[in-house]
């Protein structure tokens, strides 16, 4: 078979339920690699909480984390490695606005860029811990422009923040939506998404764009699998998704639904 970029989503898709990649799912991957296939985590995931799966998987290939703004090879310094940002003003005028707005708490982040406004005892990995005063959300600490900023909001004002910062800063950023138990709002680069790192890594490997498949499962994940030459949407996917893609796994995250789907298509040995 034609040699093929495949773009796996990490929540929802490469991990199940309890945020692992099972054994199955690494076989069929390290079993896509071995065929000359090229296999890249494409993930919202800042890369503080990525770069495990990366090395769990073993692989040496370009990542993309937040939702395209950022593309590197993890340990190494590569020589076209990019990140995307916004102005960090954004960032300290929603500060100013924190209890206006309902912001329970936010984070900024870069490749190497972590900084918080509050200790965080709630949202699990997600938002990252800080233990030292330096490691504050603040404007004297944040010295660089952010590739993304994350913000728990009050549910009920969830809306109503939408539409505000869409109409303060929509020129400049855009406004995601995560899924999931939590209120979350991230703030990206105006016109990053998933697709975007996909085109990088396509480029980079000089692999056209009808020989690109992409799995995900969520509304980040929209543009990733309208760019590709083949879309697949996880059984868990939403309604939105699966009705974009052109295909679905038979099986969800949970039952290696990636695994099972990706070793039919490429022919894998069983």
């Amino acid at each position: 078979m034609k040699q093929k970029l495949i773009a796996i989503d990490l929540d929802g898709t490469t991990l199940n339920s309890q945020s692992e990649i099972t054994p199955r799912t690494k076989e069929v991957l390290h079993a896509a690699s071995q065929a000359g296939h090229i296999v890249s985590i494409v993930t919202g995931r800042p890369y503080r909480i990525s770069q495990q799966f990366y090395d769990d998987l073993g692989i040496k290939t370009p990542m993309i984390n937040f939702n395209g703004a950022l593309g590197h090879i993890p340990h190494e310094n590569w020589n076209k490695e990019y990140a995307d940002t916004f102005s960090r003003d954004i960032v300290f005028e929603l500060l100013e606005k924190r209890n206006e707005l309902g912001i329970k708490m936010s984070a900024a982040e870069g490749k190497t860029l972590v900084l918080s406004d509050t200790v965080n005892n709630n949202v699990n990995e997600f938002f990252p811990v800080i233990t030292q005063p330096e490691q504050l959300l603040t404007a004297k600490n944040l010295r660089q422009d952010p590739s993304a900023m994350t913000m728990w909001i009050e549910p009920e004002n969830k809306q109503n923040v939408i539409q505000k910062l869409q109409k303060e800063f929509g020129d400049y950023i855009n406004v995601g939506i995560w899924g999931g138990p939590y209120s979350i709002l991230e703030l990206s680069p105006k016109g990053i998404n998933k697709a975007r790192g996909v085109k990088f890594l396509a480029d980079n490997y000089n692999i056209a764009r009808e020989d690109i498949i992409a799995f995900g499962d969520e509304h980040n994940d929209t543009e990733m699998l309208d760019y590709v030459g083949w879309g697949v949407s996880m059984q868990n996917g939403t309604t939105e998704l699966k009705n974009l893609a052109n295909d679905i796994t038979p099986l969800t995250n949970d039952q290696d639904g990636l695994a099972d789907y990706l070793s039919n298509y490429l022919n894998l040995a069983k």
